[in-house]
């Protein structure tokens, strides 16, 4: 429970230091903020398949395991955010109970998706050999070398 608390502080105080930020930097124009959104989508979109492509190559799937990778692929590609975004101010002003309550109801939202991942991956895993699950291991959601969301802070050297 304290790496959690470490990790919820963490959190915030990243929040707090891009909130500051932003708030030094000069707001882009909108078709300037939207072009550059739309490059870091498919940077991120491009970064995404070419780790699942070598992943892919390493796990050396079997014809029979090629649907099952499919499905498993399908379940966990990240979707991005659709609808707007709240504006900036927004969350500032509602209060307390408010903004808490919204945090929790994103935070469902993240539970939800990780749970229809965790069942995407199971019925993946299943599929494979011994060899196969110990390249996984090492190589999937970031294994022994570390991985998205563990970096800068989030991993815990104690």
């Amino acid at each position: 429970m304290n790496l959690f608390r470490k990790s919820i502080l963490v959190g915030f105080t990243v929040l707090g230091m891009a909130a500051a930020h932003a708030q030094d930097t000069a707001p882009a124009t909108g078709h300037d903020k939207a072009a550059n959104m739309e490059q870091h989508r498919a940077k991120m979109s491009e970064m995404y398949a070419k780790r699942q492509a070598r992943l892919h190559d390493q796990l050396k799937l079997t014809a029979q395991q090629e649907s099952a990778w499919a499905s498993y692929q399908a379940a966990i590609k990240p979707a991005m955010p659709d609808g707007p975004r709240p504006q900036r101010g927004a969350f500032a002003k509602l209060s307390a109970p408010e903004r808490l309550s919204k945090m929790i109801e994103m935070t469902k939202q993240r539970e939800a998706k990780m749970e229809a991942h965790l069942t995407a991956l199971t019925a993946f895993y299943g599929q494979l050999t011994p060899e196969q699950k110990a390249v996984f291991d090492d190589h999937a959601m970031g294994g022994k070398h570390g991985g998205h969301g563990w970096r800068g802070g989030w991993r815990h050297h104690g």
